[in-house]
């Protein structure tokens, strides 16, 4: 239980926050709700499928797609830690949510959020050591060496995040409870307080600096070795071959980053109030990337492809001939 983590309730902490939906789009909920709804739909089907196959296919049990079960097991916990509070919302008009569940809830967002940035980067040094140093590719990522990896970025996740509902807890809050987003995000939560929140803007600046710059710079590193590395291949079929297992990787590199860093910049730098803007790129760092990552995989991995085409169309018996 996240609550075991938070000091006794302080006087002038509620009992209820409430979730302000989209601002200024309020009356087209319903409308905005499809898209949402949709999204969910895909990241539970996509990441659902994804995990069966790799699960139950002993040929898919490599290194790169144990990270990429990974991936799926973290973004399907981001989608059910947010989406259906957020449909919530939209179709009954459900802003309440209890105080302890919403710090639950924020916990969880950044807590695989973090997992996220950290499973991305292990996919990175997978595809770093497969093309820059391939004879030892077998030898260094083993089962127990991703087991490892797997477990060092659960536990980064989960240490630089948890103190996030401790650090928001402790606060006073004697204005207004609405959160002017669709999920407990810890400085939405935060911005409500009417008590010093030096702390909690520094240590969010710091976990923001050493995810996103720290990670995105490993992950940079490891991409311009593999170029370096790939234009020294003696023919274009290779290059090709070597290029083509990056793209996928890149792809959601860039669905999980680019968002991200958009709603980073504008929470710190924009405008004091929530924007409609604001708060949907918010929403996109967190659907986007659920949504469409077990696809791009799905279409840029052959692999994939085979197994999901064994599946779907099995061999037909033929009838033994009299």
């Amino acid at each position: 239980m996240i609550t075991m983590f938070f000091p006794n309730d302080s006087v002038l902490f509620p009992r209820t926050f409430f979730l302000a939906g989209i601002p200024e789009l309020n009356s087209a909920h319903i409308w905005i709700s499809l898209p949402f709804c949709f999204m969910f739909f895909l990241s539970l089907t996509g990441n659902g499928v994804l995990l069966f196959l790799i699960r139950t296919d002993r040929s898919l049990h490599q290194s790169m797609f144990l990270f990429l079960a990974m991936l799926s097991f973290v973004d399907l916990v981001l989608s059910l830690s947010t989406l259906p509070k957020m449909l919530a919302i939209f179709w009954f008009g459900a802003t309440a949510i209890s105080s302890h569940s919403c710090l639950s809830q924020m916990f969880f967002i950044h807590a695989f959020s973090a997992m996220e940035s950290g499973v991305l980067v292990a996919m990175a040094l997978d595809r770093f050591v497969a093309i820059c140093n391939p004879l030892r590719y077998a030898t260094i990522l083993t089962p127990v060496a991703v087991a490892k990896i797997g477990g060092l970025v659960v536990l980064r996740g989960v240490v630089l995040t948890i103190s996030f509902p401790s650090l928001a807890h402790r606060l006073p809050y004697c204005g207004s409870h609405t959160i002017a987003y669709t999920y407990c995000e810890h400085m939405a939560v935060v911005k409500l307080a009417c008590g010093a929140t030096t702390v909690d803007n520094l240590y969010a600046f710091a976990v923001a600096i050493f995810l996103g710059v720290g990670d995105v710079a490993f992950i940079a590193y490891s991409y311009g070795q593999i170029v370096r590395t790939v234009m020294h291949f003696p023919s274009p079929e290779a290059r090709a071959k070597a290029g083509s297992t990056c793209t996928a990787h890149v792809c959601v590199i860039l669905f999980f980053y680019g968002p991200g860093f958009l709603s980073v910049v504008m929470q710190r730098f924009g405008p004091p109030t929530a924007s409609a803007t604001k708060v949907i790129l918010a929403n996109l760092y967190l659907l986007f990337p659920p949504a469409l990552d077990p696809f791009v995989y799905g279409i840029k991995t052959k692999q994939i492809q085979e197994r999901l085409l064994m599946i779907l169309t099995p061999k037909r018996i033929e009838p033994a001939s009299v």
